[in-house]
């Protein structure tokens, strides 16, 4: 059996996925959220309304799942945060049923922060790691 493209993709996607730090996992969503919001903009742009619908329909579910990930009883503005994503959903929502480039725009302008900060903490949980792995090898990765 021929793997097409397709499912090599699929593949190293779902590989990409579960072998992926709970921090990445969090900018692998931002990632997506900020093509959403790019490809949404685009097409309410271009008028077509059907074509913005869908992603701006994926970019709330990608809301409601950093909502959902929250702990709110761990950190001191976990509301806070929430809040936002409330106010960006509520935006995204609003854009998709009145057809309105501005919410879409405002909703990318506040999460393009958000997703900033998300890839700094990552990378510097995972050069701690690294760093971390280094010592306990006995600093050049010899046991």
């Amino acid at each position: 059996m021929t793997t097409t493209a397709f499912q090599a993709r699929t593949a190293y996607a779902r590989d990409a996925i579960l072998s992926a730090t709970p921090a990445q996992l969090v900018v692998m969503l931002y990632d997506r959220l900020e093509l959403d919001l790019q490809r949404a903009e685009l097409a309410q742009a271009e008028e077509r309304w059907a074509d913005a619908s869908q992603p701006l329909r994926h970019a709330q579910d990608i809301i409601t799942e950093l909502q959902l990930s929250l702990r709110l009883d761990v950190w001191d503005d976990a509301e806070k945060l929430f809040a936002i994503y409330t106010y960006v959903r509520n935006a995204l929502v609003a854009a998709n049923v009145s057809h309105d480039i501005e919410r879409t725009r405002e909703a990318a302008r506040l999460i393009a922060p958000l997703a900033s900060a998300w890839r700094t903490a990552a990378e510097e949980v995972g050069q701690l790691s690294a760093q971390q792995r280094l010592e306990q090898q006995g600093g050049l990765g010899v046991a």
